[in-house]
């Protein structure tokens, strides 16, 4: 059934009114033992998640996307909501309001084995805290054929509100994975066979182009922060340090740009 809204300040509007750090901690969200909720922007990204299986809490739509929409969130055990333009642009906080935004339960998290399990193209990120980053590489990996990601502790979320919006939902199609010590987590794939690709400008580091790996054999390529790069225990655990040539007048590429080039050059 869809539920009509008639007030911007109807309590069951009292979910979007919520800031995204409400909807789960920082130690939630950096956590192996993710909680709490998410929000999906967009018709787009709320059909994704319940493509997906996510668990809607309630989504508030326009009347023609709460009619697209309504069945599976019922089915789902959510709730559909819908209300003109002003109410929902006055709940939501959104200059323009979206066609459909809803909030959605967090589903079990995956371990690191579990990403690993049938994987052979895997991303790593170490300090990679800008969600629109997170979001760009989740993006990348998932249009180039790559088969999961392991996030370190300081990472940005890939599920939250801006990671989503920029990965447009291929988050939900990605497996993901928080990594407690990125040290052992590059092991753990030496361990398993896998090639460790650093991705860093330094001049010690191969270039792309040169790279060359059966086809067959297993990679993960590493990424860092845009400021600082990868950690000295990041690279030293790396079978190549690689670099992407550019411009000697610049000194790095946007991360987000750096695995997309990566991610083609090595799928």
């Amino acid at each position: 059934m869809i539920e009509i809204v008639l007030s911007s300040q109807d309590p069951r509007l009292d979910p979007f009114r919520l800031g995204e750090r409400q909807l789960t901690t920082i130690a939630d969200r950096r956590s192996t033992l993710a909680a709490g909720k998410f929000i999906a922007e967009g018709d787009l990204v709320v059909s994704r998640a319940l493509q997906a299986g996510y668990k809607p809490q309630v989504v508030l739509c326009d009347e023609s996307h709460a009619s697209r929409f309504v069945g599976e969130i019922e089915t789902a055990g959510g709730s559909c909501l819908t209300a003109d333009i002003e109410i929902r642009r006055e709940a939501t906080g959104l200059g323009v309001p979206l066609s459909a935004i809803g909030v959605f339960y967090r589903s079990t998290p995956l371990s690191e084995n579990d990403v690993l399990a049938n994987a052979s193209r895997v991303i790593v990120v170490e300090a990679v805290d800008n969600p629109s980053n997170i979001g760009a590489i989740v993006r990348c990996a998932a249009g180039l054929g790559w088969d999961g990601l392991i996030c370190d502790t300081t990472s940005a979320d890939p599920l939250s509100r801006r990671g989503l919006r920029v990965s447009m939902g291929t988050a939900f199609n990605l497996r993901f994975a928080r990594s407690n010590n990125i040290t052992e987590t590059l092991q753990t794939l030496r361990n398993r066979g896998f090639a460790i690709l650093a991705l860093t400008p330094g001049k010690q580091a191969v270039d792309l182009s040169q790279i060359k790996l059966e086809q067959t054999k297993p990679r993960a390529l590493v990424f860092g922060s845009e400021r600082a790069g990868l950690s000295d225990e990041a690279l030293k655990n790396a079978d190549f340090q690689v670099r992407i040539e550019i411009d000697k007048s610049i000194d790095s590429l946007n991360v987000a740009a750096a695995a997309a080039i990566a991610c083609y050059a090595l799928r």
